[in-house]
């Protein structure tokens, strides 16, 4: 098999980007159907870094920062076929490295919920979402 390459990718196309959701199963929680709103987030993401077998894309992470104090990996995919073979691992290294002094963030897709401790990950409980501001009380 041959390597994977690993490289920042800022000007990733909405269809590669769409087809690494769609294999890694994170696009059953993303919006693969608006491609719109798949582009805003490409270019909303001050890094991306990409995985990429024979040319292929086998792998993203998209991230958002204030380059300091905190960096939210808002997008952590992984084509199934190319799982468990430490790419999503890299992925997550890479995007600590590109802001060092930032704590890197996620929140995790139900199915890879487990996976994160495992590599070393620490759990934090304190986390909230709002996704609708009527669920403001």
């Amino acid at each position: 098999m041959s390597e994977i390459c690993y490289q920042i990718e800022p000007n990733l196309t909405v269809e590669e980007f769409k087809e690494v959701l769609i294999k890694s199963t994170l696009g059953e929680r993303r919006p693969i159907d608006d491609e719109n709103i798949l582009l805003k987030m490409l270019a909303g993401a001050q890094l991306i870094y990409t995985a990429r077998h024979n040319q292929t894309l086998v792998g993203v992470a998209r991230s958002i920062s204030d380059g300091a104090y905190c960096t939210y990996l808002s997008d952590l995919a992984v084509d199934e076929e190319f799982q468990h073979r430490g790419i999503g691992k890299e992925l997550i290294r890479l995007s600590k490295l590109a802001f060092p002094t930032a704590n890197l963030i996620l929140l995790s897709a139900p199915k890879a919920v487990d996976y994160y401790p495992k590599i070393g990950m620490t759990r934090h409980e304190h986390a909230f979402m709002l996704k609708n501001t009527d669920d403001l009380i």
